[in-house]
């Protein structure tokens, strides 16, 4: 869309340089699609551009992987084949979940190769699924702020509504950290949309930690993450019965997101349908995959490289 009311670009990646009336331009797919009104921003006078940060789209070490905010798509999706991903894909069975969340933007390779890892989190949609893969795997969002400040933040609490995330003015989120601990759980993933290749309606995350305890994130159905840790899987306390009252507690009805991608009602079923499709396949063994209503992603699928997308190097 012409965006008529910006009368500069700045290229700087310093919170002191932010003022009224600024954006923070990564990829812009946002952006340039709504333009400020459609999040209740007053119009905007300047963006200031992220694009010669430099910064390292991503970082593998022992501790985990370092997402920077500036990440494409297109890049963290090729971890699973570049060669760190390779090294760790048997300490780290999580990586699996880079892929399914990757294809649930159902956009083109142009969106792939300019829509980045920080805005979908910043932009705070609930069916962002950037947001349903790091606050599953318990990321922690880095935050810049004015006068060399800086703060860290679980990505459970850095969305905190439909189009609401915890920066204040000016701040800049810097990366996400998504920790060794939790990349080396089982995982399972769950997914629904109204229609085949619509916005998810329902996204589900299920972590089968060391401990043998139950980590269950919920995205896309409400207006922000949901997350539920329980005892051990095997035992009493994540029952059908348990999980079905940990969900009545942790969610109220009001959580629930209402927009044309589906009703609230509709939401919470599937909501706790899945869950227990997440709990049937964690408490199998490995490699075992119980009858589902979803799984469009899962497991993962092997894609051909997207155009423009590296292969290696992560």
């Amino acid at each position: 869309m012409d965006m008529n009311t910006v009368e500069a670009v700045v290229r700087t990646a310093d919170p002191a340089e932010w003022r009224d009336g600024d954006a923070w331009l990564a990829g812009g797919t946002v952006l340039f699609s709504y333009g400020s009104p459609a999040f209740g921003q007053e119009p905007l006078r300047r963006l200031l551009d992220l694009g010669s940060t430099g910064w390292a789209p991503l970082a593998v070490s022992a501790a985990g992987i370092e997402v920077a905010a500036t990440c494409t798509i297109a890049q963290l999706y090729a971890v699973p084949d570049s060669h760190a991903g390779r090294e760790r894909a048997g300490d780290w069975p999580a990586v699996a979940l880079v892929r399914p969340c990757c294809d649930s933007f159902v956009a083109s390779f142009k969106i792939w190769n300019m829509s980045t890892v920080g805005g979908n989190l910043c932009t705070a949609l609930p069916a962002g699924p950037m947001i349903s893969l790091c606050a599953a795997l318990d990321g922690t969002a880095t935050v810049l702020g004015p006068g060399g400040a800086s703060r860290t933040v679980p990505v459970l609490d850095f969305v905190t509504g439909d189009g609401r995330n915890c920066l204040a003015p000016g701040e800049l989120l810097r990366s996400v950290s998504l920790p060794a601990s939790a990349l080396s759980s089982r995982v399972a993933f769950r997914r629904l949309s109204l229609s085949n290749l619509g916005r998810s309606g329902v996204l589900l995350i299920g972590r089968l930690d060391a401990d043998g305890s139950l980590v269950l994130t919920v995205t896309a159905a409400t207006k922000r993450p949901v997350q539920l840790r329980l005892d051990a899987l095997s035992g009493a306390s994540t029952s059908a019965a348990a999980l079905s009252e940990a969900l009545d507690a942790a969610i109220p009805d009001e959580l629930y997101h209402d927009d044309v991608h589906g009703m609230p009602a509709w939401r919470k079923d599937m909501t706790y349908r899945l869950a227990q499709e997440i709990r049937a396949e964690l408490a199998a063994p490995a490699g075992h995959h119980p009858a589902r209503v979803s799984g469009d992603f899962w497991p993962p699928k092997v894609h051909p490289p997207r155009a423009g997308s590296p292969t290696d190097g992560a």
